[in-house]
């Protein structure tokens, strides 16, 4: 003999399975935003060179010594920083003939924002 299964009384629709991603519905201008970011993010070499600069002394690194970590010509290494820079991850300072970085703290403070609650931690 079968024992009848207790249906759930949760309700049907959208709302009954799904939440937010966010505190809100992204605008197009803020979704433009944040994905210019997380393209920025989601280049291997771009993500290395924002850990290595994390990793530096004062969390600040010069161009001269990002280009041996990762292996590639400080043209390149340039380019790459031009991208974090103008997603507004890091931020450069010329001091004669090299430039230096900085990661832009409150860049990473707004994709935690972005970032759902478990996700991430």
């Amino acid at each position: 003999m079968h024992t009848p299964i207790e249906q759930s009384t949760v309700p049907a629709g959208p709302q009954a399975c799904c939440s937010p991603i966010i505190g809100g519905a992204l605008d197009d201008g803020s979704a433009q935003d944040l994905a210019r970011v997380f393209k920025a993010l989601g280049d291997p070499t771009r993500l290395r060179l924002v850990s290595l600069i994390a990793a530096a002394d004062g969390a600040e690194a010069c161009i001269c010594d990002l280009t041996g970590p990762v292996g590639l010509s400080q043209p390149t290494v340039s380019h790459h920083m031009k991208l974090l820079v103008e997603a507004g991850l890091v931020t450069r300072e010329q001091r004669g003939k090299w430039a230096y970085y900085r990661l832009a703290g409150d860049a990473f403070d707004a994709l935690r924002a972005a970032i759902p609650n478990g996700v991430a931690g």
